[in-house]
């Protein structure tokens, strides 16, 4: 049987510099609970999984307003597998992440791996509308399958607006049966993990980084607007990670060193 189920997040000021967390709310297999942040000015959110998911047919959504002012880190416990149905006409699983961040609002979207395990079937979209002064740092990491065996099908959509205009909107598709005919393998070079960060900060409009090369698999893009896109590749999970870190740490120096100017 398929799961149909909602997590909502929402973040507040409390007037005091802090951020409180007036909604925490899970249903079935989204379980939200409010986690320990070295920053006390921050309010972290950590997603645990309560069971297997997302199965073939399964509907998931996680929702996150970041109210103005506030500053909110989401994260998960574990990676997210996604799994084949109880039967063939389970169709294909659904994720669907709806971010929102208000004016001088602070948002870390930062879940861990999702990985696509052979014969599952996932349509992921994720949704972020920010108001012209927020902030948003959101990693996506794809795992192409478990150890020793080939993806499932995997399609990821991220669409980001700011002050209701675009900044960015793009689909990857990968596995048997991928719209366009993408597979891992084939497109990505025998690759099996493929991430992009994607760093949002008004103070970027003082001046974007130049396009460059990241190593061998990894390119950093300036978008049209006051944002950064790091795309990359790694035979792994690990080695993924280890790169989009270097490229957030060294992104996040250089947005701060603008606000001082």
């Amino acid at each position: 049987m398929s799961v149909t189920a909602t997590a909502r997040i929402t973040a507040a000021a409390d007037g005091r510099g802090s951020t409180s967390l007036p909604v925490l709310e899970s249903e079935g297999p989204l379980a939200v609970r409010r986690t320990r942040s070295p920053d006390p000015a921050r309010a972290r959110v950590t997603v645990v999984g309560a069971m297997s998911a997302p199965l073939g047919g399964d509907r998931l959504a996680i929702e996150v307003g970041a109210g103005k002012g506030t500053r909110l880190t989401v994260d998960s416990a574990a990676a997210t597998v996604a799994l084949p149905g109880a039967g063939p006409d389970a169709g294909p699983a659904a994720y669907d992440v709806r971010l929102s961040v208000g004016e001088g609002a602070e948002l870390h979207w930062l879940p861990e791996q999702l990985v696509s395990a052979s014969g599952s079937a996932l349509d992921m979209t994720t949704r972020a509308e920010l108001a012209d002064t927020a902030r948003l740092v959101l990693r996506e990491e794809l795992i192409l399958g478990r150890h020793g065996e080939t993806t499932g099908r995997l399609s990821s959509r991220l669409t980001v607006r700011m002050a209701g205009r675009p900044l960015l909107d793009q689909q990857l598709a990968y596995g048997p049966g991928a719209p366009g005919g993408w597979d891992g393998a084939a497109v990505l070079g025998g690759h099996r993990a493929v991430g992009q960060l994607l760093l949002v900060d008004p103070a970027f409009d003082e001046g974007l980084p130049e396009p460059r090369l990241l190593g061998p698999s990894a390119a950093l893009t300036p978008l049209a607007g006051p944002a950064v896109l790091v795309t990359a590749l790694a035979a792994d999970g690990r080695l993924l990670r280890a790169v989009l870190d270097e490229a957030l740490e060294g992104l996040l120096k250089d947005s701060k060193a603008l606000r001082r100017t």
